[in-house]
């Protein structure tokens, strides 16, 4: 309301100006005819004057141009003020039609959200409900928060907005990029951002793309830079657009660690962004980061891709116009075909660095066993052994060691005990190796490492200890190794309980003492005493108060 009332005054003092600036003008414009209407008559009675005492004379009527340096010059300040108040009119038109769109957009997009919600809740609707009542079910845009009163339906409609705004979790994308270009005979740097706004079921609301300096001040500028970059004016537009709690998504580790400032930045301008990143954060209800693929930001890609196209044209053919080049659906870049990889069974294909981020984001995030194509809804698995080309051989490893554990079940899985090796492997395979080796190895325990070739007990995992029982070789050597010294502190301190079947430790993060392992043996978190017939064999409490209701304070928080 208030700022309705302040447009109305401005817009009635620009008329009111301009109507005094153009009287003024008028009035200046009379007084200047008529002084030279003055000035005529003037010369007009000397030269008559003259004609009667020196006999007939022909007089030229000439009527001269009086007006002076300083006339002239207000003249011209008159022109420029009305001019730049016709400038500021338009400004404020302009800003007008702009609000006026912005509200259309987020009236648009609070029905959206409505019209979603609702939907959501029909889709959960039971069947025999929905068969009786399915006719009936309505709920009009604005409804749950307007009265009565006809006269209050924009008020409500406004109320509406700011009601399911709030509620939701808006989506921030984007993404800057820095690409050098060869135009004919030069290599040219240029930059550009793009950024993405969504809902939360990941609809496109907004878009924007906008070219960037690659050179600032003699620097020039680094992906880092143009990441934050495009950040800041994404954050900048959702608080434009009103949103309250968001996610921004990056899809650059080192960007992320910045971000969350587990890592300093490396330069002045790098460090201004960042702090410029968390200002904004702080004007959200909710504003966090989210580490994704490359895949994730693909509004964003595109955008930025977009950016730096509409500033540059190149040739088709390339340099000795025998390389040809694709492009990448993720980044949208033009890659020689020799650095595109094709998944195998589905042949999406992907340049090499978006395929190795992708990678190393499922692994940094802890999804690295599973190990499927980029594209979306596609389940086809990628050969790890295959993605050597743009992959370093220790990622590779560890990829693939993540791989065989998700695919081993847990009462199959054995880890080498010796410290230096500690490789993964299959109880039925170790025993069929073991044998090779070892004669009678499934009766006495004796096991033959796959990778480093010791020996070792399959019981009490310690190097084997031949014709000594596991519990004479624990008796001689009481001292256990560092790393089971350190593990057995860490259990006691944290008081986690061990699995007796796989040997598995566990934590009681919330709930019941009830504790059913991964392996599926059930037991007592207090005691360690088994679970029989969904029972408990002990007497100890099955539940605490605070374990329980943990989860709801901090939900209330």
């Amino acid at each position: 309301m208030a700022d309705t009332v302040d447009d109305d005054y401005l817009q009635d003092l620009i008329t009111e100006q301009r109507s005094e600036i153009l009287a003024a003008k008028t009035l200046i414009s009379d007084l200047d005819l008529a002084y030279q209407l003055q000035m005529q008559e003037a010369m007009n009675a000397s030269l008559g004057s003259k004609s009667s005492s020196k006999g007939p004379a022909t007089v030229n009527r000439v009527v001269p141009v009086l007006e002076s340096e300083e006339t002239g010059a207000l003249d011209f300040a008159t022109t420029l003020l009305l001019e730049d108040i016709a400038r500021i009119a338009m400004e404020h038109k302009d800003r007008e039609q702009c609000q006026a769109e912005m509200r259309k957009m987020k009236e648009e997009l609070d029905r959206r959200i409505h019209d979603q919600n609702f939907a959501n809740y029909i889709l959960n609707v039971p069947d025999d409900e929905w068969s009786k009542y399915g006719d009936n079910y309505e709920k009009p845009y604005g409804e749950s928060y307007s009265s009565s009163s006809s006269s209050s339906s924009s008020s409500s409609s406004v109320a509406s907005s700011r009601g399911l705004l709030d509620s939701e979790c808006f989506r921030v994308y984007s993404k800057g990029l820095i690409s050098e270009e060869r135009i004919r005979d030069m290599t040219v740097r240029v930059a550009g951002i793009g950024v993405a706004v969504c809902d939360p079921k990941d609809n496109l609301l907004f878009e924007k793309t906008r070219p960037l300096e690659s050179v600032v001040d003699g620097k020039e500028t680094s992906c880092e830079c143009a990441e934050l970059e495009a950040l800041v004016e994404g954050l900048h537009i959702a608080l434009v657009l009103g949103l309250k709690k968001v996610t921004f998504f990056c899809a650059d580790y080192m960007l992320y660690q910045y971000i969350i400032r587990s890592v300093a930045p490396g330069s002045s301008s790098m460090a201004t962004l960042v702090n410029e990143v968390s200002l904004l954060q702080g004007k959200f209800t909710y504003c966090n980061p989210s580490l994704v693929t490359r895949n994730d930001i693909k509004f964003a890609f595109r955008l930025a891709r977009e950016a730096i196209v509409s500033q540059i044209t190149w040739p088709a053919e390339s340099e000795n116009g025998k390389c040809l080049k694709e492009t990448c659906t993720i980044c949208f870049e033009d890659v020689c075909v020799d650095q595109m990889f094709s998944v195998d069974g589905c042949l999406h294909r992907y340049c090499f660095s978006c395929m190795k981020q992708d990678l190393e984001i499922r692994l940094l995030n802890g999804n690295g066993m599973q190990a499927n194509c980029p594209h979306l809804g596609c389940t086809s698995e990628i050969n790890i052994e295959s993605c050597g080309k743009f992959l370093d051989s220790r990622v590779i490893e560890i990829i693939s060691q993540r791989i065989k554990e998700a695919s081993m079940p847990v009462l199959e899985k054995v880890y080498c005990p010796y410290s230096r090796c500690s490789a993964l492997m299959s109880k039925s395979e170790l025993l069929k190796y073991s044998e090779a080796s070892y004669f009678d190895a499934e009766r006495t325990g004796a096991r033959k490492c796959m990778k480093c070739n010791l020996f070792f007990c399959i019981n009490c995992k310690a190097p084997w200890h031949y014709n000594m029982t596991c519990y004479d070789f624990r008796k001689l050597n009481p001292v256990l190794r560092p790393d089971e010294e350190m593990l057995k502190s860490l259990a006691s301190k944290k008081l986690w309980r061990q699995c007796v079947t796989c040997n598995t430790m566990v934590e009681l993060a919330e709930g019941c003492y009830h504790i059913t392992c991964r392996c599926g043996y059930e037991f007592c978190y207090t005691c360690g005493a088994p679970w029989k017939g969904k029972k408990p064999t002990c007497t100890c409490p099955i539940w605490d108060e605070r374990n329980i209701i943990r989860n709801q304070r901090q939900r209330r928080r």
